[in-house]
């Protein structure tokens, strides 16, 4: 008995251990596995992150080649629009430039412009009239010793802040304007801007959407593109004028990679002189970009 059940012995150990090394490579295989997905997710991660870094230098050459194109330039004849393409490493990038001149500054338009602009993105008049009151009320100072009204009508409306009663600091602030609705704010943004620093617009290089906001423009209906505006539109435009640009350039870079990849970035600069050409104002990487009207082709001098 005791011979039997020594010859069945080695054979029960080796079941054991022929489960035990099945067991093992079993994991093996699950860890190679799951180790491969790793490997094949951590190359597409690097990859997308070596996209963003080299957008994020050639946004870089953008904004430098642009303010050196405008910086070398006599002021009087410096242009207020361009564009230009480049190609580097591997990607081709083609920039666009515009004063933001061309835009409606929050912190500088008047109550008719402002109110023009809301009328122009759908908004009925009287309306219009409330929202620009409420953007003039958000960057006034209020009075030292005297009821502060506008913060009153924050208050009353249930928000918890009051009006900055300062300029604005960004445009995004727009949407914290009391009563205005979200998609209009939406709709403004393009079109408005806090680095002009002039309560008019360049009408050579504005938006249909900002020309038409000029007081006496909606008198036939907006211009449009390619259409004559009346004697009496072009003498209302006059006054809301400014045939300068603004120091401050909006600069958009539109990348696109050899691999099919495409981001856009967008920058606004502030021009200086030859011992600081620009400081950079406001930047954006990788964002949606619709098409902006208010740009035109090709670099002009």
């Amino acid at each position: 008995m005791n011979s039997t059940f020594r010859r069945g012995e080695p054979a029960a150990c080796d079941g054991f251990v022929l489960v035990a090394v099945l067991w093992i490579l079993s994991a093996f295989a699950a860890l190679a596995a799951i180790y491969s997905i790793y490997v094949a997710n951590t190359a597409m991660a690097l990859a997308g992150s070596n996209d963003a870094i080299e957008a994020d230098a050639l946004m870089s050459a953008s904004v430098e080649l642009t303010a050196y194109q405008l910086v070398d330039m006599p002021e009087e004849i410096r242009p207020t629009r361009g564009a230009f393409n480049f190609r580097l490493g591997r990607a081709t990038v083609a920039v666009e430039f515009c004063s933001e001149a061309a835009r409606i500054d929050l912190n500088e338009a008047p109550k008719d412009l402002l109110s023009g602009l809301f009328v122009v993105l759908g908004a009925q008049p009287d309306a219009a009239a409330q929202y620009a009151a409420r953007i003039i009320g958000w960057r006034t100072k209020p009075r030292t010793g005297a009821q502060d009204a506008e913060a009153m009508l924050y208050h009353t409306a249930g928000l918890p802040y009051p009006p900055r009663g300062a300029p604005f600091d960004h445009v995004g602030e727009l949407s914290l304007v009391l009563g205005i609705p979200p998609e209009l704010v939406e709709r403004a943004l393009p079109h408005v801007t806090v680095f002009s620093g002039q309560d008019r617009i360049n009408t050579r290089d504005a938006a249909p959407e900002v020309l038409a906001a000029i007081p006496g423009m909606m008198a036939d209906g907006p211009p449009g593109v390619g259409r004559t505006a009346t004697a009496a539109a072009r003498l209302a435009a006059q006054h809301f004028d400014s045939p300068e640009g603004s120091a401050a350039t909006r600069v958009i870079a539109r990348i696109s990679f050899d691999n099919g990849r495409r981001i856009a970035s967008e920058a606004v600069i502030l021009l200086g002189d030859d011992n600081e050409p620009f400081r950079v104002l406001s930047w954006q990487a990788d964002i949606d970009l619709p098409p902006t009207p208010g740009f035109r082709t090709g670099f002009q001098r």
